[in-house]
């Protein structure tokens, strides 16, 4: 009896997220033009650097940051699975091809994850209104399909870190535009603009990927701030927001146990 009541309470929170699922994406529709309206960059599918001072140290630093995720990378099935993260990425995100390492959350820093990476930790602290960010691992011969982001109010930045080879078959396409990826480049888009990606080659590609709030008039803003808080009470926040606390442990353990063999093997010398 109880399997049934679970099973039922299973079938009825599934539908009730569903719904909500579907009526956050009617909203953001009805939002994304008034949104698109108030920026004050524009609104376009890629955005002038020009417009974002506070990427320059990315570009500066960016052979740092990228030492820091080698090491992180050392330990790489500890790195989650994107869709173990959100499991509303299971369309996107599909059996071991697609990592993530999180170091900001909606706002929120993962304290554990971020003494992983320092430097990237500092630069990211600069941005304003920094929202979320994580290292974007990606596997050999993926390819992302088509969707779009949540809200308009919100910008996404790519930093090149570990590119393939080959760099031309490895390359975003964000509405009818197509960038390819370069180590130590950096580039801004609008990721409610239909985007998808391809690694059309046999090396992984490594960047680091940030999103901060789009700068806009007051209306803007106060409408895009409202509606973030909205979205941390869903499921869409809360059941990333738990698992995201639960793999930063795990990570920090599966660190602790490799230092504690190489203890172990200096020991034996």
């Amino acid at each position: 009896m109880a399997n049934t009541e679970m099973s039922l309470g299973d079938k009825l929170k599934k539908g009730r997220r569903k719904r909500v699922k579907r009526f956050g994406k009617n909203l953001i529709r009805s939002l994304a033009d008034f949104l698109g309206r108030q920026s004050l960059v524009g609104d376009m599918p890629i955005h002038d650097n020009k417009d974002f001072p506070f990427l320059k140290p990315f570009v500066d630093n960016w052979e740092g940051i990228r030492a820091e995720v080698v090491e992180i990378l050392k330990h790489r099935e500890a790195v989650p699975l994107f869709q173990d993260v959100s499991p509303d990425q299971m369309r996107i995100a599909k059996g071991n091809n697609w990592r993530t390492f999180i170091l900001f959350g909606f706002g929120d820093k993962l304290e554990k994850n971020c003494k992983q990476a320092p430097l990237t930790t500092k630069t990211l602290e600069s941005i304003p209104n920094l929202q979320t960010a994580w290292f974007s691992i990606l596997g050999p011969g993926y390819h992302i399909p088509a969707h779009r982001g949540v809200t308009k109010g919100i910008l996404r930045s790519h930093l090149g870190l570990i590119i393939p080879k080959d760099a031309e078959k490895c390359r975003i396409r964000v509405g009818e535009k197509i960038q390819v990826w370069r180590p130590g480049e950096i580039f801004v888009f609008d990721d409610t603009y239909e985007h998808e990606v391809w690694n059309d080659t046999e090396d992984e590609r490594v960047i680091l990927l940030f999103d901060f709030d789009r700068p806009m008039k007051f209306w803007g803003r106060t409408l895009n701030k409202t509606f973030v808080k909205l979205l941390k009470l869903t499921a869409y926040y809360q059941e990333p927001k738990k698992n995201m606390q639960t793999m930063e442990e795990r990570f920090e353990a599966a660190t602790r146990r490799a230092d504690q063999n190489l203890e172990k093997m200096s020991d034996h010398d």
